[in-house]
């Protein structure tokens, strides 16, 4: 039996011990070569793989810096005409022949219902989807508009009817009720009013003779004068039967309702406020052109207005206003009176 046989186990921790010592000394020589691999310099195949920076950094901070910058579009101009600096789809090429230009001249419209000729002669461009739906001279009507109207669309002075650019946008109602008190000597009357807001009165120390004007102060101050009284029979239906009661006259005096005349009879029930209450009405408009789309202004019942607002000429005239629609009164080219109603949200009448 040979010695290895006899001594295994003493040849196995030997072999072990060994080993292990080999590797120990492969770490501590690798670990002191460290320090000199990573000081090294790779050298790659091409000059760009000896770089280790990242590939285009600079890039970064010249991008940012750029963000400083003041950009803006500007509109070149040709003889004093902004030059749309946007191109749409070209419409100068027959979709059924590409190689076959369209003849702006002797050929179809480029846009059904406006003659080639008509773009043409007042240097509008063609060449868009929307051509039609543009606004050439920034008056707030479109070229489609314009060709309607017969009007100059390279000329913003030069627009259709602005009635027809007119909103409704909604309703500022004010209600008031006027009562009349007991009937004093002469016909002489109290009278009280409330919008909501104020209350004014006239008490039975100085009350409205006939032919008097009134109240002396508040919110309703000079606005009604008082016309007469006169007793009348009327139908009681609670009771089933007639009663006298004395309807007093009130002429209105706010200069957009100068001459209405209510009767109220005097000393109404108070369940019968509801039907003695009136309003004043006042629509809020706004003008959808000559750079005032959005800008709201507030006219009342029965009052003439100009277009655009504050314009000399008050060319319309508000005769009715109410939550669901207003309508407006205004001389045609023919010289008649129209009246056309806008409903609430719309717009006034097209363009004809």
């Amino acid at each position: 039996m040979s010695w290895i046989s006899k001594n295994y186990e003493k040849a196995a921790v030997g072999t072990a011990v060994l080993l292990a010592a080999g590797l120990a000394y492969a770490g501590w020589s690798k670990l002191s070569s460290v320090e000199l691999d990573f000081g090294s310099t790779p050298v790659g195949s091409k000059p760009e793989q000896s770089d280790p920076g990242v590939k285009s950094a600079g890039s970064v901070a010249k991008a940012k810096s750029s963000f400083q910058l003041k950009r803006e579009w500007t509109k070149a101009k040709d003889e004093g005409r902004p030059v749309d600096l946007f191109t749409g789809v070209a419409l100068f090429v027959n979709k059924n022949d590409q190689e076959k230009p369209v003849d702006l001249i002797d050929g179809a419209p480029v846009h059904e219902g406006i003659p080639n000729s008509w773009w043409l002669g007042y240097r509008i461009d063609p060449g868009f989807g929307d051509s039609p739906l543009r606004d050439a001279d920034g008056d707030g009507f479109s070229n489609k508009d314009e060709y309607t109207a017969k009007t100059d669309p390279s000329n913003g002075k030069d627009f259709p009817a602005l009635i027809t650019k007119l909103t409704y946008i909604g309703d500022e109602s004010v209600q008031w009720l006027l009562r009349p008190g007991f009937e004093s000597a002469g016909g002489s009357f109290t009278f009280t009013f409330g919008d909501g807001k104020a209350v004014n009165k006239v008490g039975a120390a100085n009350p409205v003779p006939p032919g008097g004007i009134f109240f002396e102060k508040g919110a309703a101050m000079g606005r009604f004068k008082l016309l007469g009284s006169e007793k009348r029979k009327v139908m009681n239906e609670a009771i089933q039967a007639e009663e006298e009661i004395t309807f007093v006259r009130i002429e209105d005096q706010k200069p957009n309702k100068k001459g209405i005349v209510y009767e109220i009879p005097a000393s109404f029930r108070t369940a019968d406020q509801r039907k003695y209450t009136r309003s004043d009405c006042t629509a809020v408009l706004s003008l959808e052109a000559l750079g005032l789309a959005g800008q709201e202004f507030k006219i009342e019942e029965n009052t003439s207005f100009a277009l655009p607002p504050g314009d000399g000429e008050k060319a319309y005239r508000l005769t009715e206003v109410s939550a669901e629609r207003i309508v407006i009164e205004f001389t045609g080219e023919d010289g008649k009176v129209l009246s056309h109603e806008i409903k609430k949200g719309g717009t006034g009448p097209t363009i004809p």
